[in-house]
């Protein structure tokens, strides 16, 4: 996997270039840089740092993003399926429409995000944080939920999700009870 550094990348994308596949971004730091439709498929993003950044229609399928910065960052209709996005933060992030389908966000703040419309189909929300995100016409099916506080949610249809008696849900009561 290629190392490129910010300047390497933000130059070769102003230069029309999209295609970053592959490559280690670990640690990059890109504060509300406009990065709309940019393929980062399968590349490293480990901890980096873009809040307030536009990444709508992004594609990061299979990318890692373990620990990233993403708080209030566009990534309206962006692929993350696959994703490995484990303890990051997207507080109050624009996920509408974004394919999150197989994606692991264990750990991951997603309160306030805006999921609307998003494929969570089969993700792993397990100890994640959806306090106050909108969860509108979300599909959660056989989405793992152990653990997962929901509380405020709105929208969120959680019949064919995976929730357990540790599941919190929007009325702030545990699944089951």
């Amino acid at each position: 996997m290629d190392r490129i550094t910010k300047d390497a990348l933000l130059t070769a994308y102003h230069n029309g270039q999209r295609c970053f596949s592959m490559h280690n971004l670990t640690g990059i730091e890109l504060f509300e840089v406009d990065l709309r439709q940019i393929d980062l498929q399968n590349s490293c993003l480990d901890e980096c740092y873009i809040p307030y950044g536009n990444l709508s229609m992004a594609k990061l399928a299979g990318a890692s993003l373990i620990k990233a910065h993403l708080g209030n960052v566009n990534l309206y209709g962006a692929d993350l399926a696959e994703a490995i996005l484990n303890g990051a933060d997207l507080v109050r992030a624009n996920l509408q429409g974004a394919s999150l389908a197989g994606a692991s966000l264990v750990e991951a703040n997603l309160s306030g995000a805006d999921l609307r419309g998003a494929t969570l189909q089969g993700a792993n929300l397990e100890r994640a944080n959806l306090c106050g995100a909108k969860l509108e016409g979300a599909d959660l099916s056989q989405a793992s939920l152990s653990r997962c506080n929901l509380f405020r949610a709105t929208g969120g249809d959680l019949d064919q999700s995976c929730c357990d008696r540790t599941t919190i849900l929007p009325s702030g009561h545990n699944y089951g009870r």
